[in-house]
């Protein structure tokens, strides 16, 4: 497997990284276990989780995925196969949502408990915090490291103007966000393209994008109003069935055919063939899912394959 590297971050990837938003949600504790199972022995390493997962479903309270990840590898014993991601600063309820240095100090420590292992490999600020100085939250951030108890910070959904003043404000004991995690896919394209790709690029940030498959809608799952029944997330999908939704999928379809792929392992391997992408991020609900979309990490997109893809 050729890793790459994860920025400047002294960490590597492979150009895959797991989603873990699922574990303990539409993927149970055992399917769970087998899908990290066969990704960790397939080759690949980078797991993404977040304290928040999956708070949003009734009768959670968060942490459900982190739990999962951590009985995984009390029982598995393969954290030090796993470049372990998780993240900060999302709403934990009782007005738990900050990037003040009390509470990620206190939600490092819960996640690390969680998750029964003495170290995170790359810790994210989920969301940017308005009412937190930048200063502080690095500084945070730099005594995780201190500590030992984080390799490497990163930021997710910040815009390029909060990027750029999260890069400013480092050094001088406070930590530099070496990753971004914005959305960013086929079909989503103008948050992330233009100023913070460049700012990416500049910097040397590694990026890895959430919402590879635009929750699913690029796999080709949903293509009329009759299957957006097909999962939980299908009503979200109905915006996506008109605009550049169907012309993307067509184009897909037409570089799969190609290919004697799918329409998401091209979708993947588009954005794995991004020049300021390091590995996007993807989810999986069985293991035979999982083998569809480790197999883009094998599929190399030609100059016309790109410019098809480019609608």
């Amino acid at each position: 497997m050729q890793m790459r590297d994860l920025g400047k971050s002294g960490l590597k990837t492979a150009p895959l990284v797991l989603g873990g938003n699922v574990f303990g949600w539409t993927a149970d504790k055992a399917t769970s276990f087998d899908i990290l199972d066969a990704f960790v022995d397939a080759g690949f390493n980078a797991v993404d989780t977040a304290d928040v997962y999956s708070r949003w479903v009734p009768g959670h309270t968060g942490g459900e995925s982190e739990t999962v990840m951590g009985e995984w590898f009390a029982a598995h014993g393969k954290r030090d196969k796993t470049l372990l991601i998780t993240k900060v600063g999302s709403d934990m309820g009782e007005g738990r949502k900050s990037l003040k240095a009390e509470c990620i100090i206190a939600a490092c420590e819960a996640s690390l408990k969680r998750l029964q292992t003495d170290h995170i490999d790359l810790y994210l600020s989920h969301f940017p915090d308005a009412d937190t100085p930048i200063e502080e939250t690095l500084e945070a951030h730099q005594s995780l490291i201190d500590a030992g108890k984080v390799r490497a910070v990163g930021g997710s959904n910040y815009d390029g103007p909060g990027l750029e003043a999260a890069l400013a404000a480092a050094g001088d004991g406070r930590a530099r966000y070496e990753v971004l995690q914005p959305h960013y896919n086929l079909l989503v394209r103008h948050e992330y393209e233009g100023a913070r790709a460049k700012i990416c690029k500049r910097e040397g940030l590694g990026v890895i994008p959430y919402f590879s498959l635009a929750s699913g809608f690029l796999s080709g799952k949903y293509r009329t109003e009759a299957d957006l029944k097909k999962s939980p997330r299908g009503g979200q999908m109905k915006p996506l069935l008109e605009g550049r939704g169907p012309k993307v999928l067509a184009a897909l379809d037409a570089v799969a055919a190609r290919h004697g792929a799918t329409p998401a392992q091209v979708a993947l391997a588009w954005l794995m063939a991004r020049p300021s992408i390091t590995a996007p991020i993807a989810s999986a609900t069985s293991v035979a899912q999982l083998k569809e979309i480790l197999a883009s990490a094998s599929l190399t997109l030609s100059s016309d394959d790109m410019a098809m893809l480019d609608i």
